[in-house]
């Protein structure tokens, strides 16, 4: 579900025109609903009601402060993958105790800093990792609590670049290494195992490779406490998908999903763990632009407009399909052109979509990306010396800038010139 309808004729987000945000804001900038946030955490969360589970939010998704504050009040732990997210997490309100640390390159200062803010679990990716981490506990007397993130070697489909558990991915420990990396760990003296994690992709839109995950998973985890393990905590991962509206296949309801799980992990006696991002903050956001030139080709019609790959990636990256709409709605008898819909940034990879059924569009005309509240802002860059763009937030009629548009000015900034050069 997300919160942009049309209201006499001009799309909003909640009840505050887009239109108005853009005279106030300019454009491009993203814009957030509230309502759509704490819809989908907790159509979530009430998913496992009965279980004890944590829904450690992926930060990675939106890492905006006031994004993840408003998720943090709804009880939200977090999912994060470097230092920098775990200050913003911590930042916005979130407890240190409702902390996963993931990612496969985690660096010393920032195993250090996590471990001085006491967070819940580290999901050690690596041997080499796990050596280290317990060098840096024993350094600050303290015992890291860990899991182990495991590869199954489960192909969940998507786009292979968000594929992160087949055996060829760069994540997790190998499957037939898990037993043996356990063994290691537990005559470490700074590491406590805890759990065990396991996450296989992104945008899936099906419940079959979740389930063949967890039953793998799930018989390790009887194995390793047959071996004197304490397994308490089952960190199941996220990639539950969410419509971007281009008929492809629909992905399972978190109702579904929690059942699934529910059934598949009800012998084990864990506290479950998950890491949704793209679930909770996807379709609560668009990408907000307007119409700088209509350009004829030769063979085909270009909508040139203010945003650009550097900020929105995906289409660029992923070949991802975004729903495009304009922001003032057609006459219900308005004929449909196709434009190709472009960026002004010199790469001919600044496309977000190729002959598109629009309706005719004029320069000053502003249009919405749907589904972007997740994967956008988050990957936004400032190639061509581009600014960032702003983020906005609206909650019923109430709005508020959470990140402004950087001047040249401030972009130059952080540039100096030696005296020498």
């Amino acid at each position: 579900m997300r919160h942009f309808d049309f209201e006499n004729g001009v799309m909003h987000a909640e009840n505050v025109s887009l239109a108005e945000i853009a005279q106030k804001v300019g454009t491009p900038c993203y814009v957030y609903s509230a309502a759509t946030l704490r819809r989908h955490f907790t159509v979530f969360s009430d998913a496992f009601k009965g279980r004890q589970a944590l829904v450690a939010y992926s930060v990675k998704a939106n890492s905006n402060l006031a994004v993840l504050s408003l998720l943090a009040k709804l009880g939200a732990g977090a999912d994060v993958v470097s230092g920098g997210e775990l200050a913003r997490a911590l930042t916005a309100g979130i407890a240190a105790s409702k902390i996963v640390f993931s990612g496969v390159g985690k660096k010393p200062d920032e195993l250090r800093a996590a471990l001085t803010a006491g967070i819940k679990m580290f999901n050690v990716e690596s041997e080499a990792e796990a050596l280290a981490l317990n060098d840096i506990a024993l350094e600050l007397g303290v015992r890291a609590p860990i899991s182990f993130r495991v590869n199954p070697d489960v192909s969940a489909g998507g786009h292979e670049k968000i594929s992160t558990g087949k055996a060829e991915n760069k994540f997790g420990i190998a499957w037939s290494s898990a037993k043996a990396a356990y063994a290691r760990a537990a005559k470490l003296p700074g590491l406590n195992i805890i759990g065990v994690d396991v996450h296989i992709g992104s945008q899936i839109d099906d419940l079959a490779p979740f389930k063949l995950a967890i039953d793998k998973v799930g018989g390790l985890i009887k194995d390793l406490r047959a071996q004197g393990h304490d397994i308490s905590v089952f960190d199941i991962g996220g990639g539950l998908g969410i419509p971007y509206g281009d008929n492809q296949k629909v992905p399972p309801l978190p109702v579904d999903y929690g059942a699934m799980v529910k059934q598949a992990t009800a012998d084990l006696d864990v506290e479950l763990v998950f890491e949704p991002g793209r679930m909770i903050a996807g379709n609560a956001g668009v990408l907000l632009s307007a119409v700088t030139y209509v350009k004829q080709g030769e063979n085909r019609d270009f909508l040139i407009i203010d945003a650009a790959m550097n900020d929105l990636i995906r289409p660029a990256l992923y070949d991802a399909y975004h729903e495009i709409e304009a922001v003032t709605a057609p006459g219900i008898d308005a004929k449909q052109y196709l434009y190709d819909v472009v960026g002004p940034v010199c790469e001919s990879g600044d496309t977000f979509t190729k002959r598109r059924e629009l309706p005719q569009m004029q320069a000053g005309d502003l249009l919405v990306m749907h589904s972007a509240g997740a994967y956008g802002a988050v990957q936004a860059g400032q190639y061509n010396t581009r600014p960032l763009v702003p983020e906005v937030l609206v909650s019923g009629s109430d709005w508020a800038i959470i990140r402004e548009r950087p001047t040249i000015e401030d972009m130059l900034k952080c540039e100096h010139i030696p005296s020498w050069a």
